[in-house]
C-alpha cells in the first residue's frame, strides 16, 4: 500500500473516529459532571459518526479505498458503539432490561467479528448489507440520545426514552443481521 493512501483524507477520518473513543471516554469519567460533559461527549460522538458515512464515502468516489481503511472502518465502528455502550452501562444510563439489549450488541458485534476474520482466511468475503448499514445508523442514533442523558433531557424531554427504544431497536436488528451473516458463514464452518 502506497504513503498516500496511508495518509489519505478518508483514512484520515477514520484515525479520527478512532481518537474520538478515549475522548468521549473522558468526558464521562466522574471526574468530568454535568451537562456540560455530557454535551463534549455527545458533540464528539456525533462528528465521529459522522465521519463514518464520509470516510466510506470519500474511499469510492475518490477511488482511494485500500486494505487499512477496509480493516480499520468497522473496527472504528465497533469501537466506538462498544466503548460508549459500556460507558453508558456504568453510569446507569442503560439499566435493568435495556442492559439485554447492550449485551445482544456487543455480543453479535465480537461473533460476527470472529466470523468474518476466520471467513477472511478461507478467502471469503461477507459483504455488508443495506440492512447491517441501517443497522449501526440505528445504533449511533441510540448511542447520540443516549450520551445527551439527563442534559438531554432538559432541553428534550423524553430524550432517554428515545435512546433506549432505538437502543431495543438496534439490539433487534443486530440479532436478525448477526443472523445473516451466520447463515452466509455456516456452510464454510461446516466444511469439515
Amino acid at each position: 500500500m502506497s504513503r498516500s493512501h496511508v495518509w489519505s483524507l478518508p483514512n484520515i477520518l477514520t484515525y479520527g473516529r478512532i481518537l474520538a473513543v478515549p475522548a468521549v471516554m473522558v468526558c464521562l469519567t466522574p471526574d468530568f459532571q454535568g451537562h456540560g460533559a455530557r454535551w463534549s461527549a455527545l458533540a464528539i460522538f456525533v462528528i465521529a459518526a459522522i465521519t463514518d458515512f464520509f470516510d466510506g464515502y470519500l474511499a469510492r468516489a475518490w477511488q482511494q479505498q485500500s486494505r487499512l481503511g477496509q480493516m480499520l472502518d468497522p473496527i472504528a465502528d465497533k469501537l466506538l458503539v462498544a466503548v460508549c455502550l459500556l460507558l453508558l452501562v456504568g453510569k446507569g444510563d442503560i439499566g435493568g432490561w435495556s442492559m439485554i439489549a447492550a449485551a445482544i450488541i456487543l455480543c453479535r458485534e465480537i461473533l460476527v467479528s470472529g466470523l468474518r476474520e476466520f471467513l477472511a482466511d478461507l478467502r471469503v468475503s461477507v459483504p455488508v448489507t443495506k440492512l447491517a448499514k441501517w443497522k449501526t445508523t440505528v445504533q449511533l442514533v441510540a448511542m447520540a440520545f443516549l450520551l445527551a442523558g439527563p442534559a438531554g433531557e432538559a432541553v428534550l424531554p423524553g430524550t432517554e426514552l428515545i435512546g433506549l427504544t432505538a437502543l431495543w431497536v438496534a439490539a433487534v436488528l443486530t440479532l436478525y443481521t448477526g443472523y445473516d451473516y451466520f447463515r452466509a458463514g455456516i456452510g464454510h464452518l461446516m466444511s469439515d
